[in-house]
């Protein structure tokens, strides 16, 4: 059974935290470790909910390289992501871009950054924008519709470039 691949850490408790437990909570110590299940390596993310108690399992398929953590945060190397499409990416950097805490600005703009970054890597090589096929959530496909333009490769570059200004990084 294939897996999605989570890239990195970073990117798998992305993922664990927008995909919260049947109650509604997010609130879940993760243990993580490498799992074979029918004969393919995964890796195995388990947790207690805080909100209800409910055992949680997660299993994400590995990379093919290893990505080497290069700054904070790393989502993940060259390829897109498995886990999240080009809509979800954008509506994390706007969610975290628009509640950047006091003293924690250079956190949150890096976070919005590089989910930018992850945008742009589902831009085919040639191609100036998103296509509309990348989009398979619904979260990302209403990301889209609200504003398509957003998703136009000068438009993406501009706003990574702000963030990075902004974070002094």
């Amino acid at each position: 059974m294939p897996y999605s691949i989570a890239r990195s850490r970073d990117e798998a408790h992305l993922y664990l935290d927008l995909n919260p437990c049947a109650c509604g909570s997010a609130d879940t110590d993760w243990d993580s470790g490498l799992a074979s299940v029918e004969g393919e390596l995964v890796t195995c993310y388990e947790g207690r909910c805080a909100g209800c108690g409910a055992e949680r399992e997660h299993l994400f398929g590995l990379p093919e390289r290893e990505v080497t953590p290069t700054g904070f945060p790393t989502f993940g190397g060259a390829e897109p992501s498995e886990l999240l499409d080009p809509g979800e990416w954008l509506w994390v950097a706007d969610l975290t871009a628009g509640n950047v805490p006091d003293g924690g600005e250079r956190q949150a703009l890096s976070i919005a950054r590089a989910a930018v970054e992850e945008v742009i890597k589902f831009v085919p090589p040639g191609q100036d924008e998103v296509p509309e096929d990348a989009f398979w959530s619904e979260r990302g496909r209403a990301v889209r519709a609200a504003e398509p333009g957003r998703f136009r490769l000068d438009r993406l570059l501009v706003v990574r470039d702000t963030y990075r200004e902004l974070a002094g990084a």
